[in-house]
């Protein structure tokens, strides 16, 4: 399994990523501490070397109690911290059905204090704006990532959800190094940015490749998800989503025994085959899961058969969450 490098840095890490989130954020009552800490230890024994959260994952403990994504992470990797990549996030509160952005330079400077105090360590290596705040300019958000790069407490940084107007004004005073997107079989809108990617040399990472777990094939409209899972409200998981999404399933489970591998693997292997620079991040609480994605690294694509599944993407349309 070849390493990937992260847009120009000297920091390599393998194929898949390791999305933390869910953890302890949107799929309901989150992990108990104990074991999430545990599988997330033991996923770096699989192979993982790439940890994704945010300082806006939070949720609720069976006690009531909140749950920090990043302290979780944080004492996970604390014994092999230099061994892995690190990434979190700044920018974003939720607040009930909305999300509160703030990117100011005072706003980013508190954010990165708290994720470092909560992760236990002395440096982050990509720090990502969450989500692009409009009342503030790309030119001044770089500034500050600029200086906190000079300072040493990160190493480089990313921008998520992002614009190719925005990405290129950023570059401009601080080169990105990577940049985090929705992207699956699915959710294929940001592949105009490709070109600009390329350009720039920033690495694509992907987030949701599996469209929140449907293209895993483990779940259907009927499907049951706990009270506070976001999966309960987004459109892939209605009866007519799934119905529009169901010829996609049916193709990717007949590749999948073609290639003797799984739903998920398929769906991670056609973005990892597809671009050198695209690391997909999916999540999971079970370690079985984890494995399956991590080894998804391994299962070879061509491009005639990526070709193809694009072309049938060309003909389909889908609901599905974060849909433009």
């Amino acid at each position: 399994m070849k390493k990937r490098r992260l847009g120009r840095t000297n920091m390599y890490v393998n194929p898949v990523g390791l999305g933390c989130m869910g953890f302890s954020h949107a799929y309901g009552e989150a992990e108990d501490r104990e074991t999430a800490v545990r599988i997330m230890k033991e996923a770096h024994a699989l192979g993982y070397d790439f940890y994704d959260t945010a300082e806006c994952y939070t949720g609720i403990n069976h006690d009531g109690s909140i749950s920090y994504n990043e302290e979780l992470v944080g004492e996970a990797v604390h014994d092999f911290r230099d061994e892995v990549i690190l990434a979190t996030k700044f920018g974003v509160d939720h607040k009930g059905d909305h999300l509160e952005l703030d990117s100011s330079p005072e706003r980013i400077r508190r954010s990165l204090e708290g994720s470092l105090k909560r992760l236990h360590t002395d440096y982050i290596d990509l720090y990502y704006q969450h989500r692009i705040d409009p009342k503030v300019e790309p030119e001044v958000v770089a500034g500050v990532m600029k200086e906190l790069i000079e300072e040493g407490k990160i190493r480089a940084w990313g921008i998520s959800e992002v614009d190719e107007e925005y990405l290129r004004r950023a570059h401009a005073v601080c080169p990105v190094t990577a940049i985090q997107n929705r992207y699956s079989m699915m959710a294929t809108w940001y592949e105009s940015l490709f070109p600009v990617c390329e350009e720039l040399g920033v690495t694509y990472v992907a987030f949701s490749p599996m469209a929140n777990g449907l293209l895993s094939g483990q779940f259907t409209n009927e499907s049951q998800f706990a009270e506070g899972d976001f999966r309960n409200h987004m459109p892939q998981y209605t009866k007519e989503g799934y119905q529009k999404a169901k010829a996609l399933l049916d193709m990717i489970k007949e590749l999948a025994e073609a290639k003797n591998c799984t739903m998920a693997q398929i769906s991670l292997a056609w973005m990892i085959c597809k671009k050198d620079y695209i690391i997909p991040i999916p999540g999971s609480r079970k370690l079985e899961r984890l494995k399956e994605n991590f080894e998804s690294g391994n299962v070879v694509l061509t491009p005639e058969e990526i070709k193809n599944i694009d072309e049938h993407l060309a003909g389909m349309d889908f609901d599905v969450f974060g849909g433009h």
